[in-house]
């Protein structure tokens, strides 16, 4: 199952911006759920995570501006990236991925859905 995120656009820094991703057939229940981002020259890199149970982890460098969340309805999974205080460097790509905690934190898949550009200009 492919994730696709939605949600990017161009803000200014400072702005704010929420993320979703979709996904039907995925029981969040069974799996952890992370949002990633990918900037031109970079490796895809974890910027939030939620483990199966609820807990959620972030990178040092979005903590405190960055939310991450999900919602069930149905059989439609919704995951959501509240992101607050944008900065340049929050640039990027944004995708997000299920599956086992491990593939989570670390990057492990070889299937992406379509990423969504996030621009933060300065």
């Amino acid at each position: 199952v492919q994730l696709q995120a939605s949600g990017g656009g161009f803000v200014q820094a400072g702005g704010s911006l929420r993320l979703s991703c979709a996904a039907s057939g995925i029981d969040f229940r069974r799996n952890a759920l992370g949002w990633y981002r990918q900037s031109p020259g970079k490796q895809r890199e974890l910027v939030a995570g939620m483990t199966a149970v609820g807990s959620a982890y972030y990178v040092d460098s979005v903590k405190g501006r960055f939310t991450i969340s999900r919602n069930n309805v149905e059989k439609t999974m919704y995951l959501y990236l509240r992101m607050n205080n944008l900065k340049p460097e929050d640039t990027a790509v944004y995708y997000c991925n299920a599956g086992s905690w491990s593939k989570i934190i670390k990057t492990d898949f070889r299937s992406w859905g379509q990423g969504t550009q996030v621009t933060v200009s300065s």
